[in-house]
């Protein structure tokens, strides 16, 4: 037996939700990566640990994305990392977990293009790297490229650099050259 539930009262609290748009030139980019991926035949997936899913919501809320976004996996737990992705045991803020979970999303997914992002939002330091410190990979035409970023801000500042950053990464790899 299937019950539905309907919520008919009056006195509901009204939610304001956040839309994607609100990161300055995150809708743009994502959009300009859809197009370019849809013209190359691609698909597109994140790994993400510091960013939460953000921006895996970019790419989300983009145009045309059912077509070309693979999805993503987001692993906060060092062990999410080594267990679903494949990153060898050890420190998680570094170039091999960054290329690791590069690595790990593209094949779990089937994607052609994948970023991943591992790294310290803050305040406090982690693994003996300051708040701000963020590894980078990007796998696509069978190569993963490392980058590591020093942002500064609050943790919220961080990740919304990550976040666009990522996005950047993700538009310069599929550009044509």
């Amino acid at each position: 037996m299937t019950h539905v539930v309907t919520n008919t009262r009056e006195d509901t609290e009204e939610v304001t939700m956040g839309t994607a748009d609100e990161l300055p030139g995150a809708k743009d980019l994502a959009d300009e990566i859809s197009q370019l991926v849809r013209e190359q035949g691609w698909s597109v997936a994140t790994a993400e640990s510091l960013t939460g899913g953000k921006i895996s919501c970019q790419l989300g809320v983009a145009e045309s994305s059912s077509e070309w976004f693979a999805g993503s996996v987001v692993a906060y737990l060092s062990r999410v990392k080594y267990d679903v992705l494949k990153v060898p045991e050890g420190p998680v803020i570094s170039r091999e977990c960054a290329a690791a979970m590069a690595e790990g999303v593209a094949s779990l997914l089937g994607a052609d293009l994948a970023v991943a992002v591992t790294g310290v939002g803050g305040p406090d330091d982690e693994e003996g790297q300051p708040a701000g410190t963020v590894w980078f990979g990007v796998r696509a035409h069978g190569e993963t490229r490392t980058e590591l970023q020093r942002f500064k801000g609050d943790p919220s500042e961080i990740v919304d650099q990550t976040t666009v950053h990522a996005l950047h990464l993700l538009r310069d790899h599929v550009r044509p050259t």
